[in-house]
């Protein structure tokens, strides 16, 4: 059985560098993208995951869930919304956009592979 493909999309490099680490030492297989854009892009190849940034310069988070939901090969993707945005409203919108889960950054990385590890599960 081939490893479970994750898309992970923030337009800061060491974040993804952290995400792809510990997602890659799991047992994931990793796709990085730089912004909601590029991450539209990439799930053409199929992903079972995606983690992304709400705040990023040209296509953001709330409106590549948009994108995502509207998509049939993505309708049903878990998407994990990894953000430095702590405010209850956002977190209503994320989930309203089709968020599955949100996590605050800075970010343990045990707590986000158990969190994938229960949405992939």
């Amino acid at each position: 059985m081939s490893p479970k493909r994750i898309l992970t999309v923030d337009d800061a490099q060491s974040v993804r560098s952290l995400v792809s680490k510990a997602l890659a030492k799991a047992g994931y297989d990793i796709v990085e993208a730089v912004d909601g854009a590029d991450a539209l892009d990439k799930v053409a190849g199929g992903v079972d995951m995606v983690i992304t940034d709400i705040n990023m310069p040209g296509m953001g988070g709330l409106e590549l869930l948009g994108q995502l939901r509207c998509r049939a090969e993505t309708r049903f993707t878990p998407v994990i919304v990894l953000t430095t945005e702590s405010q209850r409203d956002m977190r209503q919108r994320a989930v309203a956009a089709g968020a599955t889960g949100w996590i605050v950054k800075p970010f343990d990385p045990g707590s986000l592979v158990a969190l994938v590890r229960r949405y992939l599960a």
